[in-house]
Parts: structure tokens; C-alpha cells; sequence
């Protein structure tokens, strides 16, 4: 597919590029060359790949879900700029 001069520049205009002059022609013939890369790879026989998530096999080791019914508050409250009795105390924001 040809890309022309025109379209370059309403494609760089819908994606907010400023591009100068000079430059469209070569842009032109970048996009034009991936869109025939594109249409390259709908000629590829697809029909008995299944689609994938993933292009990795390989399962994510995962952690052992461990409760943990420690009270951390008063650590966590150290870091605050002000507290009430184990509360942040922030400003009001809604009227």
C-alpha cells in the first residue's frame, strides 16, 4: 500500500507530530513499507494456531498465601504528619 505526502501529514496531525516538510517523503516511504510488512503477514496460514495470552509457556512460580494478623498500625501511623488515636487525620474535603 502507497502511502502518499497527504496522508503522512494527516496521520502526523491526527497523532498531535509536527513534522516538517523535508521530512514527509521519507516518513511516506516508512509507513508504506510497514504496511506491505502488514499485508505480508495476512498471507501467513493461520487456520490451525490457536490464539495465545501469552507467548511464554512457562507458569509464574506463586507465593504460599500466609496470614499475617500482626498490627502494624503504630508503624505505619509513625510516618504520619498528624494522628488521632490510630487514624490519619487528613483535611476535609467534601462539603
Amino acid at each position: 500500500m502507497k502511502i502518499d505526502k497527504n496522508t503522512t501529514l494527516k496521520i502526523a496531525k491526527l497523532c498531535r507530530l509536527r513534522i516538517e516538510e523535508r521530512e514527509t517523503e521519507e516518513l511516506s516511504s516508512q509507513l508504506s513499507s510497514i504496511l506491505d510488512w502488514v499485508e505480508q503477514l495476512n498471507e501467513v496460514n493461520t487456520d490451525n494456531v490457536e490464539p495465545l495470552s501469552n507467548v511464554s509457556t512457562a507458569e509464574l512460580p506463586l507465593r504460599k498465601d500466609i496470614e499475617n494478623s500482626e498490627d502494624k498500625s503504630k508503624d505505619i501511623l509513625i510516618n504520619a504528619p498528624e494522628k488521632l488515636e490510630n487514624y490519619f487525620v487528613v483535611p476535609k474535603v467534601v462539603e
